[in-house]
């Protein structure tokens, strides 16, 4: 963490690269006046999405099952997705991606396929800085799940630097070892905005010698990618994670839509989450047999959020016309997406991020008590700043941000093992946290709006007014 200090008057951050006065015309959030500073929880829809989702609806069917030219065109555009989404990820094929409602359920489906395939005495290695979506279902596994069947795993945790936010390396390869089958490691934190060095834990991860049913040696290794990929270019073949998870809502698209890919040999052999439906192999069902369907489909029970599917990958081409500008070239079609523009629009995106970002930190040394979490300012992080002020309750800030017309979020942000381990629990930290469409209006508003809430004389008036009502 670091404290307030005085500030350096020659000191200046990236500058914002995006034309965000034109992306935010796709938008109607700025129209209400909205200062959105919560974008670590849920991003905010273009109005592209919107009626993209409204305009499938006369051509709704489902798919897989259907012969009508309704059902046809709905599976073309539902199987499109995937491709479009691998290509994102850099992944093979369509074949290692798996789309689940969040990230929550994208990782509780890797803990239950793995489930019958641990064995007596191996551990699973997490860290004290992951969403409880990564650490809760690994507790439930060692000690709720599998002590019912007589079988002993543990769960080790590997801790951070409670000055810098950074993960200890160290401390994670001392806990990894021969029995570990699987390491699970946020890419970029929730609120310390840390972004921990995965090709490296890919390394200790390789150097673990467990032993693997496929003849292999090595622990496995799950990446939360939620807070990362939402503002970085990620590569699943370089960073050669076997499971990578992240969340289409913090993503521009508000349909219920997480992803998993996964390494497809994992797939192959790994039982599936849910069963029924589409997962089943056509025709492939007798009273002592059943088979599978086909990869991905394999990982598909039931009928699936289909236009949330659609539109959500659509979201991804949307992007790209959002940050290069002009017509719209990707948005609205299949064509195959060139990754060299991906990876040059999500750099943009990482670098217009990191600008608001820093630009938000350095005023933040003119708030008296005030204490940020995670690496200091320069250092890598995700777009956030979580915070403390001495003597003031985060929830009363965040409300008194929002009589200002500035939505923060105050809390634990589900990351309460970290809040615990640095003493802030129960009260928490408050965040701002930003995205492609923020602007350094929007920071330069927050932050006026934050030294108003944290003035000495205005101590103990935030929150008594109604919401949405700005003091005087």
């Amino acid at each position: 963490m670091w404290r307030r200090h005085a500030p350096d008057p020659s000191a200046s951050g990236p500058a914002p690269v995006l034309d965000v006065h034109r992306i935010r015309q796709h938008f109607d959030f700025p129209a209400a006046g909205r200062v959105v500073t919560n974008n670590a929880a849920s991003t905010q829809p273009p109005r592209e999405l919107l009626e993209l989702y409204r305009s499938l609806s006369p051509w709704y069917e489902n798919v897989h099952r259907g012969q009508s030219s309704a059902s046809q065109h709905m599976t073309g555009l539902f199987e499109e997705s995937y491709d479009t989404i691998a290509t994102w990820l850099n992944a093979r094929s369509r074949r290692s991606i798996v789309t689940y409602r969040n990230t929550t359920e994208a990782i509780n489906a890797v803990m239950y396929s793995l489930l019958s395939e641990f064995r007596d005495g191996d551990n699973v290695v997490t860290t004290t800085m992951e969403h409880n979506s990564n650490f809760v279902p690994w507790y439930a596994l060692s000690r709720e799940i599998l002590p019912r069947f007589g079988r002993r795993v543990d769960h080790r945790l590997a801790r951070f630097d409670p000055v810098t936010g950074e993960l200890d390396l160290e401390h994670l390869a001392q806990l990894v070892d021969a029995r570990t089958k699987l390491v699970c490691v946020s890419g970029a934190s929730n609120f310390l905005g840390t972004k921990p060095p995965l090709r490296r834990i890919r390394a200790i991860a390789d150097d673990s010698g467990y032993p693997r049913p496929d003849g292999d040696s090595g622990s496995l290794l799950l990446v939360d990618a939620a807070q990362l990929v939402p503002s970085s270019s990620v590569d699943v073949q370089a960073l050669d994670v076997d499971y990578l998870a992240f969340s289409f809502h913090k993503l521009l698209a508000p349909f219920g839509i997480g992803v998993l890919y996964a390494k497809e040999h994992l797939l192959e052999q790994a039982l599936p989450f849910l069963y029924g439906g589409d997962m089943i192999a056509e025709g492939q069902v007798a009273p002592d047999r059943v088979s599978y369907n086909a990869l991905p489909w394999k990982y598909a029970a039931g009928t699936p959020n289909i236009l949330g599917v659609i539109a959500s990958a659509q979201a991804l081409r949307l992007l790209l016309d959002l940050v290069a500008g002009g017509r719209p070239r990707w948005f609205g079609t299949a064509e195959p997406l060139a990754r060299d523009v991906v990876v040059s629009s999500m750099d943009l995106v990482a670098r217009h991020t990191t600008a608001v970002t820093e630009q938000a930190m350095r005023s933040a040394q003119d708030v008296a008590g005030l204490t940020v979490y995670g690496p200091p300012p320069g250092a890598p992080r995700s777009p956030l700043v979580a915070f403390t002020v001495e003597g003031m309750d985060p929830l009363r800030i965040a409300e008194g941000l929002n009589e200002l017309g500035v939505e923060s979020r105050a809390g634990c942000h589900c990351a309460t093992l970290a809040h615990r381990d640095l003493g802030l629990v129960p009260s928490g930290s408050c965040r701002l946290s930003f995205a492609l469409y923020s602007s350094p209006d929007d920071v330069d508003s927050a932050m006026e709006a934050l030294r108003r809430v944290t003035a000495p004389a205005r101590i103990g008036r935030v929150g008594l007014r109604a919401a949405g009502r700005p003091y005087p």
